[in-house]
């Protein structure tokens, strides 16, 4: 049973720092290749941020968030993280991490991946 719980988000300033994470499952982190963050903003569609291949660690990042965001993960501790500095208001969504099945490695990291199984969210909050 694959299960993700967000956490790390909040409402922030400008220009300030948010760091998430997400736990998965053991199970999770030794099955699946490609793992990522996705945000929705309202009115807006789901959008992916960032992914990070399992294996070899390599990611990707949307155009919107490069230089500002970095991906991580540490897998003795099923853990993914989003570093999120430099924060604009368009930032502002729901973020949402995501285990991919079906993503391999290579193509993860070229950002093809669109997520399968999801956490339950937590919301960025980005103010002037």
């Amino acid at each position: 049973q694959v299960q993700l719980v967000e956490s790390g988000g909040g409402s922030v300033q400008a220009g300030g720092s948010l760091r998430l994470s997400c736990a998965a499952s053991r199970y999770t982190y030794s099955t699946y290749h490609c793992m990522g963050w996705f945000r929705q903003a309202p009115g807006k569609e789901r959008e992916g941020v960032a992914a990070i291949s399992t294996g070899g660690g390599f990611s990707y990042y949307a155009d919107s968030v490069k230089g500002r965001f970095t991906v991580s993960q540490n897998i003795g501790e099923n853990t993914l993280y989003l570093q999120m500095n430099s924060l604009k208001p368009e930032d502002t969504a729901m973020y949402y991490c995501a285990a991919d099945p079906f993503t391999s490695s290579r193509y993860c990291s070229g950002g093809y991946s669109r997520g399968h199984f999801w956490g339950q969210g937590t919301q960025v909050t980005v103010s002037l």
